[in-house]
């Protein structure tokens, strides 16, 4: 008998107190042209209906308005200060643009014309965030109430007036709930923060957190998930992602572990299906990333999607993604949530992309896979005290939309020297197949951590049932050691790790394409097209005479999804430096065949997810730009009043 049936048994039957829960529609539907959720809406979508931008007048584009983030200013009066890339995607209500910094500065501006309008500063200095959630409802005695949520990198979730900017007294304490108090243990405010914004669903604001991934402890703070009313703060539930003693999934966490591991937290976004009332949360890695001899067993809800009641707390149904994970391949975005027709049948789906670049694909309601998922045996680890998963879980559909483990077919081939010497400098390295362990000697994962999907996540047409995702072909390498010293806590600890694989005259190891945007149809699991993103290192002087093709560029790639384009962006060189930059572009392409229609230059690489919008009776595509000691600035473009026949 599988041992993990009985898992799966229990979670079907947990289903029972909830698959009769009535479906409504708890919240209105957003207007035409705006943008509410980080995502575009709570299903996480990136989608928009919007079509006044269309491939006959896409390179018409120019640059309508620019806002200067207030980090720039507050970092010159403040030069203790350090600040990473301007990640935040700013949402569109009512004619205004909300927005975070990444000084955890929050922002309303006008869409039209980019004017600031106020700024809300909270004192809680950090080094990214990637935006704020709105909610809206019926306030007593008449009218609407309006709010912006952000949880902060101190740990705090603050209400604003979305109409001034400033703390809504009867939220919390003045306006704010700390977060790092009603937890089972003390927690250290500096190891925790939020990064992304909550996800607001049936008046519950459902957060998660970072945890820091590099302390040499075992025992972390844990990253449990809660829902706090948002009227008042007040805390509705706690979910306990690390199993708690009676508590479902507890037996997977041996010799007690349970009790002192930490992380297993949502640091990145989550969606929600408001008519079912659920919420999905994608669920990172636990302590430590690397090395799981002090916490045997497969680890629920770790490296999981968990699906839960939005108004308890309870778990409806969740798919573990990884056991035991060795890799830090944690869920790094939010499932995207679409409705598809699998052999004629219209099925609520929901489907989760990874860093290892997979995509899982469940009914979202039962947590059935719509296709069928393998546990096939992988590779043993070699790290004394460790017990790696024999088995890890495969999906037959959709394939894979990226390169997965290391063979000598994988390397570099564009020249028979250049695979001749990328042959002889593979043996130097440990590698293998997906999911193989690190170990004291250097290994190879393909995908590592910055690798396949990303946090930029995924992109969904309700029209087609069409999935579009950005990939990354990147290896990382990675060793382990004993600590030495005397407060050493744990047995094996990061020893060196890097970002990248060099090869021959430092070209990549690996063979291209380094980017790419995959389409999906997730009516049937089949790859529709690949586009790759960025001409790649076709002219390093080892390559420039043979005229290669693009290759494209292992820098974060964005997409957004409107009636009539798929539109992308890409990162400039801030994360890997020895990657040329190439032009600041926006790209459009057809999405139903993947054909490029041209490209606007932008002032400045995009540095987060794009948006877009309507105001004043034109589209916007709004981007994020800067940071990380560069002008933070938020770049809106539109097309001129001759292309729209003013």
């Amino acid at each position: 008998m599988n041992p993990r049936l009985p898992l799966l048994l229990s979670a079907l039957v947990g289903l029972a107190a909830t698959a009769a829960h009535s479906a409504r529609k708890d919240e209105p539907a957003a207007p035409v042209g705006e943008w509410r959720h980080y995502s575009a809406d709570a299903a996480g979508t990136r989608y928009s209906p919007l079509s006044q931008i269309h491939r006959g007048n896409f390179r018409d584009l120019r640059v309508a308005w620019r806002w200067t983030s207030p980090d720039d200013a507050l970092l010159k009066e403040r030069l203790d200060l350090r600040t990473g890339p301007n990640e935040a995607t700013p949402l569109m209500v009512g004619g205004v643009l909300y927005t975070s910094t990444s000084m955890n500065q929050v922002a309303a501006l006008d869409a039209a014309t980019g004017k600031q309008l106020w700024v809300y500063n909270p004192g809680s200095y950090g080094g990214v965030h990637r935006g704020v959630a709105y909610w809206e409802g019926p306030r007593k005695g008449g009218g609407l109430d309006r709010r912006v949520l952000i949880g902060t990198k101190d740990s705090y979730l603050i209400a604003l007036d979305a109409d001034t900017g400033r703390p809504i007294p009867s939220f919390g304490k003045e306006g704010r709930v700390d977060l790092t108090q009603g937890l089972r243990r003390p927690v250290d405010r500096n190891l925790v923060s939020v990064t992304s914004p909550p996800v607001v669903c049936r008046d519950v604001v459902v957060m998660g957190g970072a945890v820091d991934d590099f302390q040499d402890r075992r025992q972390m703070p844990p990253g449990d998930v809660r829902g706090f009313d948002v009227r008042t703060g007040k805390r509705r539930w706690v979910f306990h992602t690390i199993p708690q003693e009676g508590e479902f999934g507890n037996d997977t966490w041996r010799d007690g572990s349970w009790k002192y591991t930490g992380n297993t937290n949502v640091w990145t976004t989550m969606t929600a299906d408001p008519e079912l009332g659920y919420v999905y949360l994608p669920v990172s890695t636990p302590t430590n990333d690397w090395y799981g001899g002090h916490r045997p067993g497969d680890n629920l809800f770790a490296e999981s999607v968990v699906c839960l009641n939005a108004k308890t707390g309870k778990r409806v149904w969740h798919y573990q993604i990884v056991h035991h994970g060795l890799w830090d391949y944690d869920l790094p975005c939010a499932p995207n949530l679409i409705d598809v027709t699998i052999r004629g049948k219209r099925v609520k789906a929901v489907a989760q992309v990874t860093k290892q670049a997979f995509c899982f694909v469940f009914d979202r309601v039962t947590g059935k896979p719509l296709w069928p998922i393998e546990e096939r045996p992988v590779p043993p680890t070699t790290m004394p005290g460790d017990e790696a998963s024999p088995t890890q879980p495969f999906p037959t559909r959709p394939a894979p939309f990226d390169r997965q483990g290391v063979t000598e077919d994988d390397l570099i081939d564009y020249t028979p020297e250049l695979r001749a010497e990328a042959r002889e400098m593979l043996k130097t390295w440990a590698s293998g197949p997906l999911y193989t362990p690190p170990g004291r000697k250097r290994t190879i994962l393909m995908p590592g951590w910055v690798g396949g999907a990303s946090w930029a996540g995924a992109a969904v047409d309700p029209e087609t049932g069409f999935l579009y995702v950005p990939s990354i072909t990147n290896a990382m390498y990675l060793t382990l050691k004993k600590p030495t010293g005397p407060n050493a806590d744990v047995d094996f600890k990061i020893d060196e790790i890097g970002n990248r694989v060099l090869g021959p005259q430092g070209l990549p190891l690996f063979k291209g394409p380094y980017g790419r945007v995959t389409a999906i149809d997730l009516n049937t699991g089949d790859h529709a097209w690949m586009a790759i993103q960025g001409d790649g290192p076709r002219n390093h002087p080892a390559l420039r005479h043979l005229n290669l093709p693009p290759q494209g560029v292992y820098h974060r790639t964005y997409v957004l999804v409107t009636k009539t384009l798929l539109l992308a962006t890409q990162e400039g060189g801030w994360f890997n430096e020895e990657v040329p930059t190439e032009p600041a572009k926006l790209r459009a392409f057809d999405k139903a065949t993947g054909q490029p229609l041209g490209a606007v230059e932008l002032p400045a690489h995009p540095t987060g997810a794009p948006m877009t919008y309507m105001a004043g009776g034109k589209q916007y595509v709004a981007v994020p730009v800067g940071g990380s000691g560069k002008p933070a600035e938020l770049i809106a473009v539109s097309l001129p009043d001759a292309s729209l026949g003013r």
